[in-house]
């Protein structure tokens, strides 16, 4: 829990910052994303984490996000990133869009919004994927949803929008 409370301390304080210096990413940083834009909210009755076509996806318009999201980064200076991702296609689609590589899915990432009884597993999750992170590594994409962000750092942000740790 104490970690948990640090970590929220220095996303608040660096949530407003724009753009990273090359020190920043050498201390391996870490991007939460929300998703591209997906339009909607929460996922169609039914909905199946093993089946795309039962989920809310990704549009167009989020396609193009997530590519010139990935090439932003990598025109600021980013040249590599270790990127996790949500269960949740329009997440995975996203992570692979930004073009840093094939992302690995973790279930700390995993949408709890129309699940509220997983908030506290899923968050204990995220945790444990957080304390996994050499502080010296590569920068860090951990793309997820919108309520995950909110709950780990209280702000909220738009469709393909994130903040940095």
């Amino acid at each position: 829990m104490r970690f948990l409370v640090s970590f929220l301390f220095v996303c608040m304080t660096l949530a407003g910052a724009r753009g990273f210096s090359d020190a920043d990413l050498r201390r391996g940083h870490v991007f939460l994303l929300r998703h591209a834009l997906a339009p909607g909210s929460g996922d169609p009755p039914g909905m199946r984490l093993e089946d795309p076509a039962s989920q809310r996806n990704l549009s167009e318009e989020g396609r193009v996000q997530a590519r010139t999201l990935g090439r932003q980064l990598r025109a600021e200076g980013m040249t590599e990133a270790v990127v996790f991702t949500s269960s949740w296609n329009r997440c995975r689609e996203s992570a692979q869009l930004l073009g840093f590589g094939a992302p690995t899915v973790h279930t700390g990432l995993n949408s709890f919004w129309q699940r509220r009884q997983d908030r506290e597993a899923v968050l204990a999750e995220f945790q444990r994927l957080v304390d996994s992170l050499p502080e010296d590594g590569p920068p860090v994409i951990l793309v997820t949803h919108y309520v995950n962000i909110q709950a780990v750092t209280g702000r909220a942000v738009g469709s393909g929008e994130g903040i940095w740790t």
